[in-house]
């Protein structure tokens, strides 16, 4: 009987430490401003966690669910790792099993500044030409302030230039990147066009991976064709 006791005051205090939805909100968006009811919908979807559910069909998370709700949104918005990787990586860890975490690019994911026209071009290395060439070409947007996206595109095009290769050259890559842009647009079109916040956030989750995966595709096509006229 004492057992019993014993195992109904666990039972007792557990659900008195679950919290809803709400709840979790209060405790997690000081440190996450952007998350909403419909994002933890979408992080329950993906597989991040699984809360339990009342007889009327509410959602209650327990402090093991909070803290690996924390972790993921953590890993989400420091080392923008797609939710897959992070549900594995979750996973591994309440296994006991040892997990790795890939680190993402820096090019492709660079921290975010601000910078002048002048400190522009000494970051990247380039000249007032090139930059001037590139803005008339619409590959740099002429601005007050610069970011890291753009310090990165013109370092590479101070360093395709000296092989020869003009930012002229180089419009044809945005054309390009425009026509993928087009593709994965009508990829995700089906998600943009529900009204459900767990479907946008779903196509913003996808978008990138298309994006990813469009990379990786050119990539290879380029590197077949340079195997073909580089020497043995």
């Amino acid at each position: 009987m004492a057992a019993a006791a014993a195992a109904g005051g666990a039972a007792a205090s557990l659900t008195r430490s679950m919290l809803s939805i709400g709840q979790v909100l209060a405790k997690l968006s000081p440190e996450f401003p952007g998350l909403s009811s419909s994002k933890l919908r979408f992080l329950e979807v993906q597989g991040i966690v699984t809360p339990q559910r009342t007889s009327s069909g509410y959602r209650k998370f327990s402090p093991a669910d909070v803290e690996r709700l924390r972790l993921a949104l953590t890993l989400q918005r420091d080392h923008y790792l797609p939710l897959g990787v992070i549900r594995e990586h979750l996973d591994d860890v309440e296994a006991g099993r040892e997990s790795s975490l890939p680190e993402p690019p820096e090019s492709i994911h660079p921290r975010e500044r601000s910078c002048s026209r002048a400190e522009l071009i000494a970051e990247a290395g380039a000249s007032p030409r090139l930059l001037d060439e590139a803005q008339a070409l619409g590959l740099i947007q002429a601005s007050e302030r610069y970011g890291s996206s753009h310090v990165a595109l013109l370092r590479a095009l101070a360093a395709l230039e000296k092989y020869g290769i003009d930012p002229r050259h180089v419009r044809a890559l945005k054309q390009g990147a425009q026509r993928d842009i087009a593709l994965i647009e009508a990829a995700i079109a089906p998600l943009l066009r529900r009204s459900d916040a767990a479907a946008r956030a779903q196509a913003s989750e996808v978008g990138p991976h298309l994006a990813d995966r469009l990379d990786e595709v050119r990539t290879i096509f380029v590197r077949q064709a340079l195997a073909q006229i580089l020497p043995d």
